[in-house]
Parts: structure tokens; sequence; C-alpha cells
């Protein structure tokens, strides 16, 4: 069996070294959202203070933290909301172009309950659920064309 040869010192510095720029420079980031629906096919969307439009409720992986456990977190903190029966994965999209996330990951939630109210996480303007077939003017092209993907493009034919 061959071995590998072994780096030079100035090989394995410099590989650390571009490593370390490229954390710093452009760390790759993993989002999370949650598509809501009520027992009336109301949408529960948010308005962000730092972006306009709304916008399904949702933000980033944090370190040492699942993606269930930010989707969770997330739901709490922009909308009062709890998850009651096990979120359903609909897909792992490539988001750059959208957000400083690489990569989010969508999920369905079946069940939830509202948690006692508590004051609204700061970055949240307004929040709330809406019927599919009258969503704000504001809604942003990529919720509505996820909405569509998840109810196979009749819930809102206007994206097409």
């Amino acid at each position: 069996m061959s071995q590998a040869p072994k780096l030079s010192l100035f090989h394995r510095l410099r590989g650390r070294i571009w490593h370390l720029y490229f954390r710093i420079a452009r760390p790759v980031t993993l989002g999370v959202q949650g598509v809501i629906v009520d027992q009336q096919n109301g949408v529960f969307l948010v308005r962000h203070s730092y972006v306009p439009g709304w916008h399904f409720p949702g933000g980033g992986v944090e370190a040492g933290e699942t993606v269930l456990e930010a989707l969770a977190r997330e739901m709490r903190e922009e909308g009062n909301l709890e998850i009651t029966a096990p979120p359903r994965l609909h897909g792992v999209f490539f988001n750059n172009l959208y957000s400083r996330r690489d990569h989010v990951v969508v999920y369905v939630v079946p069940g939830f309950r509202q948690t006692a109210p508590r004051p609204p996480d700061a970055e949240i303007v307004e929040c709330g659920f809406f019927p599919l077939h009258a969503l704000p003017e504001a809604t942003t092209r990529a919720v509505r064309a996820r909405l569509a993907e998840v109810y196979g493009g009749v819930a809102v034919p206007e994206i097409w």
C-alpha cells in the first residue's frame, strides 16, 4: 500500500490560512423556513423590519442547533407558535440569490398551537394568517412560488 505524501509546513499553513479566510470572508450559512397553514387554509406570514414584503417565518440555524430546533425557535420568536406535530420536509433550496443564507430548509408544519402572548421579536413589524386566495399584495414572489409548489400550483395560480 502506498501512503499519501506528507505536506510541507508551508503547504499546511497555506491551507489553514485559506480555510480561515473563506470562513471569515463568506461562511456557508443554513436557514430554515416554515410553511404554516391553519384549518381555514390561512397561511402564516411575517413582515420583517429589515426587508420588504411578507415572508414565511424562519431564520438562520445557529451553531450547535439542529434545523428542527431552529424552526421551533423561529416560530416561537416570530409568531408565538409552538409545533405540535412533526414537520414534513418540503425541500432544501439554494438561496443565496435572495438572502444571505446559502441554503434554506423548508418544512410544512401540519400542527401548531398559539403560545401565551409575549412581546414580538424586535425584527417583526407584523404577522398573521392570510387566506391563500387573498395574500397581501406585498407577499414576495418566492413565498408565492413556494406555496404553489406545496399546493401543486393550485392555491396561488397567478404566480405562473
